[in-house]
């Protein structure tokens, strides 16, 4: 299968870089377009078009490194910076709003209650996702 349209969700994680390499691996079989997207949650008690300054800020950082890191690699990474009340939702509008047909998301190692989790954005991604997922899980590290 070629990927040649491909969906990175990041969001300022260590993360971030090895699903951008993943992708770019890739794009570069198929001379694809690899999309890098930053979903801000946005509150309920605030209106979905809040200045969030120092969210903005982080994800602008994000998305640039994203920019470079993509560039490095040798590939061209276009960035988008959403604001939603949701994540998953949001990840899963701009797959089908840029008809990607992969979506490569990472995940760092998470506990919750003593337990591993995966949290609540990647089970929402991969049951609704249009497209195949590849999930990029990082290791835990050690102590």
């Amino acid at each position: 299968m070629e990927f040649n349209r491909i969906l990175v969700p990041v969001k300022g994680a260590s993360v971030d870089t090895e699903t951008i390499k993943l992708a770019c691996s890739f794009a570069r079989k198929s001379k694809g377009k690899i999309w890098a997207v930053y979903v801000i949650p946005v509150k309920r008690f605030l209106p979905l078009d809040a200045e969030i300054e120092s969210e903005i800020t982080k994800a602008e950082s994000v998305l640039d490194s994203m920019e470079e890191f993509g560039d490095k690699e040798g590939c061209e990474v276009t960035t988008d910076l959403i604001q939603s009340r949701d994540v998953g939702p949001a990840i899963i509008d701009e797959a089908n709003e840029q008809d990607v047909n992969l979506i490569v998301i990472g995940s760092s190692y998470k506990r919750r209650f003593g337990q591993f989790s995966l949290g609540e954005v990647i089970p929402y991604v991969l049951k609704n996702a249009p497209c195949p997922v590849i999930l990029y899980h990082q290791p835990p590290e050690k102590a």
